[in-house]
């Protein structure tokens, strides 16, 4: 996916393919390649996929947060003269992507959303690890999946250099009390949008009653469940992760 990359002003992003934008969110600690599969499966299958990186450590620390993101997510559709899209968030990815279509339903098609935050989530416990604890952010990034070995060591490192580095700390810490305080329980009822829930059954970060609460709050919601899979579906089974959305596609004639 790297091949894809183009940076034009303040966006860094990965694009291919022709036909409706597809445009996707990765998580707090994620990154682009979380999306690798999925990115190259619907690039090639008629529609237009785009991957920006989100400025979760550029953005000044007061602007560090949930609505500032859906506000670059705005901008970014501006600059690619995006009218609208298909919104797919993992984790925060999804909160952003529910904070943007409360405020800009018009430019939103469809969602799709994976082990997004948005109602409740135990990102890390009740307190933030102790810089320099690697044994700690090990078990924790390999907590996030049902099998560990998707944790791999590439993984802890980023997320370990991350914590370990002072702003992006604060930064992290900013933008997850951001999620916390926009709670979007009382605006998914409004939303109207087809939504497709794909979750990991072992999720424990985003757990399985999150999916049934959000299923039951968005009024045009299908909810899909993947086995032996955790918070990131899209990375432990992508070939599963990638039927559920073509079919649901093909379903709801997207």
């Amino acid at each position: 996916m790297t091949d894809k990359l183009k940076t034009e002003g303040k966006f860094t992003y990965a694009e291919a393919g022709e036909g409706p934008a597809i445009i996707v969110l990765h998580g707090l600690m994620g990154a682009l390649s979380n999306f690798g599969a999925t990115f190259n499966e619907f690039s090639n299958s008629g529609y237009n996929v785009l991957i920006p990186e989100l400025p979760l450590y550029t953005l000044p620390m007061i602007k560090t947060n949930v609505k500032n993101l859906a506000k670059f997510l705005k901008d970014f559709m501006n600059h690619k003269n995006i009218e609208n899209a298909i919104l797919v968030g993992n984790s925060l990815g999804g909160h952003i992507c529910l904070y943007f279509t409360k405020h800009y339903p018009e430019k939103v098609n469809a969602l799709v959303l994976t082990g997004s935050s948005g109602l409740y989530e135990n990102a890390m416990g009740d307190s933030f690890p102790k810089r320099g604890d690697y044994a700690y952010m090990e078990q924790k990034a390999r907590d996030v999946f049902y099998d560990p070995a998707i944790a791999t060591k590439e993984l802890v490192d980023d997320v370990y250099n991350t914590v370990n580095d002072r702003v992006k700390a604060l930064k992290t810490l900013s933008i997850a009390k951001s999620a916390i305080r926009h709670n979007m329980a009382n605006d998914l009822p409004e939303m109207q949008q087809p939504t497709c829930l794909i979750w990991g059954k072992q999720d424990s970060v985003t757990p399985p009653e999150a999916a049934e609460d959000f299923h039951k709050l968005l009024p045009n919601s299908d909810l899909f469940w993947i086995d032996k899979c955790g918070h990131a579906a899209m990375m432990e089974r992508p070939t599963e992760f990638n039927k559920i959305l073509k079919d649901w596609f093909i379903s709801r004639k997207l």
